[in-house]
């Protein structure tokens, strides 16, 4: 694989649908657009979670969810550039972009 490959699949886990932009049909890009979507959706629903509930939402809820999020995005963007289809855990065995 190239270097901008690895690139452009590391960047599915800030922007989820820029490598299925540049080649719908490439088994890799996909894998990790899916991982990338999971992520977004995780970050929206903790911080729907977190708004909704006062207090402990916001003062537990969302800073711990924000930095798990963050510490996934890092796992997942080492793993693209490292080359590895490794899953996210807990949040990466589900597709949703086949």
């Amino acid at each position: 694989m190239s270097e901008t490959n690895k690139w452009i699949s590391a960047i599915a886990y800030i922007l989820f649908f820029v490598p299925i932009l540049v080649d719908s049909q490439n088994e890799e890009y996909k894998f990790h657009t899916n991982q990338g979507l999971n992520l977004i959706l995780l970050f929206i629903a903790i911080g729907i979670v977190g708004f909704f509930i006062p207090v402990i939402g916001w003062f537990i809820i969302l800073p711990l969810g924000g930095m798990i999020s963050f510490v996934l995005c890092v796992i997942g963007i080492i793993n693209a550039i490292n080359e590895k289809c490794k899953e996210l855990p807990v949040i990466g065995k589900y597709r949703l972009i086949n």
